[in-house]
């Protein structure tokens, strides 16, 4: 089933990502990897289908993720992310959805070293989970954008919003009529 789903949006997105890239050449449907098919069927819901959402509410991708390799903490937290290192893949296929994301999409330097299956396995057994992501991601842009003059539009993500307290969920219709009066 999830490899009928694949095909059907690697052949709904062909034409859509063709020559999305700036200057790239168009990608044909016969040019479409397991990698980006994996990204479609994993990330592309969110991040969107090109690498391009609400930056404020999911990080854009597409020209940014690249930006992360510049840095040991950066490359790493590309692999440790929750959502990717739990992803339900081999290490040789999460190395190439990794690559695909951070070189391909994210305009990534090839002077940097792509992912490995070996390196990809060592990243994943520890996930990001022992600290807020919020706060760990802010920090490591802060350092690739210092240390390597990372575009500033990774600033953007904001992160999710904070809980809501319980003043916000103590609403009734009684409360609003008194408010009311």
């Amino acid at each position: 089933m999830m490899k009928t789903v694949a095909r059907c949006l690697l052949a709904l997105s062909a034409s859509i990502w063709a020559g999305t890239a700036s200057g790239q050449e168009a990608r044909t449907q016969d040019s479409a990897t397991p990698a980006v098919a994996l990204y479609l069927e994993r990330c592309g819901g969110c991040h969107g289908i090109q690498g391009v959402s609400a930056p404020k509410l999911v990080p854009t991708l597409r020209g940014q993720a690249g930006a992360f390799l510049c840095t040991r903490e950066g490359r790493e937290y590309l692999v440790r992310l929750p959502s990717v290192a739990s992803t339900p893949v081999d290490d040789e296929s999460l190395a190439a959805l990794v690559n695909f994301v951070a070189f391909d999409l994210g305009a990534g330097d090839s002077r940097f070293p792509r992912f490995t299956a070996a390196e990809v396995h060592h990243l994943r057994q520890k996930p990001l989970t022992d600290e807020t992501l919020t706060a760990h991601r802010r920090s490591v842009v802060e350092k690739v954008t210092r240390e390597c003059g990372a575009p500033a539009g990774l600033r953007t993500y904001v992160g999710p919003p904070p809980p809501a307290t319980t003043e916000e969920h103590s609403w009734s219709p009684r409360s609003d009529w008194s408010r009311a009066q």
